[in-house]
């Protein structure tokens, strides 16, 4: 009895056993067979990216190979071309097969560009006259004319009134701006017209009168500006005697001798007028211990012997800038050579 029972225990776990080994081997077989489905997909993937490639290789070869029939103007092989590459690019989905998708495009674009400059340079040698004649068929040209003018007016007609208003309304639509000014009949170079000859009028002679004043009162004008000049040079010189009369010991600073602390116009003018001492001989300049420019009158001994020795000349530039800073340096609080009385009137 001991024996069945444990023989029965035993059966037991063996079938419990087996079920479990069962289920096991279930759950394998199905992951097995989804893996199985997976390396399926990815085969099936692969083979229809080959045969994308396959077909793009193809389209490229045709382009290439049949490139002087696809420039044909009546060779629509192009067109077939690029639609078979639109299909194509819809199962794209890989870089590999977009840059065979590029390439195809590339060559096609430069076949493209080529046949419509083809077609351009056809479409300029079209006959002028069949198109005029279209042209004008289409704008209501009246070709009867009068029996006298069969003859001589061979070939001539009449264009109704609204022509051009017909030909404006059946071309408006080709055009979503207005189009550029251009001449129906080529360019010109139109020739400038010849200059006129404009007579020359004759020149009225001066009055006497006229001929009388003028040179005199220039003559004057220049007398008195020549004049007013030397007398402010003798005044100018003058003052530069007087000063130095008076301290012939230390030398007169030129600075302080021309600049006027009130009026930079002034000071120009002294500056000027001195210039004339100087070229004249009646004044002379030189450089101080401490190198600034002194200047004193020339005595008539002296005169003399300035006028066979060189000079050496200078240009004395000034500003208001600098006029300023001249006064502060040396301290310049009155002027020297007092501004000339005005007469009264």
């Amino acid at each position: 009895m001991r024996r069945s029972k444990a023989g029965g225990n035993v059966e037991t776990r063996r079938q419990n056993g087996s079920s479990d080994h069962r289920e096991g081997d279930d759950a394998n077989g199905d992951s097995s067979s989804a893996a199985l489905l997976d390396d399926e997909d990815d085969i099936n993937k692969q083979g229809q990216r080959r045969e994308i490639r396959s077909k793009y290789r193809d389209l490229i070869n045709s382009v290439q190979q049949n490139r002087e029939d696809m420039l044909s103007p009546s060779n629509n092989k192009l067109t077939e071309v690029l639609e078979e590459a639109n299909k194509l690019f819809k199962d794209v989905r890989q870089p590999r097969e977009a840059a065979l998708d590029a390439k195809l495009l590339v060559a096609a674009t430069d076949l493209g560009n080529e046949k419509a400059s083809q077609l351009f340079s056809e479409g300029c040698t079209f006959d002028l006259t069949v198109f005029t004649e279209h042209l004008l068929s289409f704008m209501g040209l009246n070709r009867l004319e009068d029996e006298e003018d069969d003859h001589q007016n061979e070939g001539e007609g009449y264009l109704p009134k609204d022509a051009w208003h017909r030909l404006a309304q059946r071309t408006e639509s080709c055009f979503k701006t207005a189009p550029s000014f251009h001449y129906m009949m080529g360019s010109f170079h139109a020739e400038p017209p010849t200059p006129k000859q404009r007579p020359e009028r004759p020149r009225r002679p001066p009055s006497k009168e006229a001929k009388r004043m003028m040179p005199t009162q220039l003559k004057k004008m220049e007398e008195s500006h020549q004049e007013a000049t030397e007398k402010e040079v003798e005044r100018i010189l003058g003052y530069l005697k007087r000063y130095y009369q008076d301290d012939s010991s230390s030398p007169i600073s030129y600075y302080e001798f021309v600049i006027d602390p009130k009026s930079f116009s002034r000071t120009v003018e002294n500056i000027f007028h001195t210039s004339f001492l100087i070229r004249d001989g009646l004044a002379r300049m030189y450089l101080d211990d401490d190198k600034l420019p002194c200047i004193q009158p020339v005595e008539e001994g002296e005169m003399e012997d300035a006028s066979t020795s060189t000079r050496n000349q200078c240009i004395v530039s000034i500003s208001p800038k600098i006029w300023r800073e001249l006064i502060d340096a040396f301290e310049i609080k009155e002027t020297i050579i007092p501004p000339p009385e005005t007469p009264n009137d």
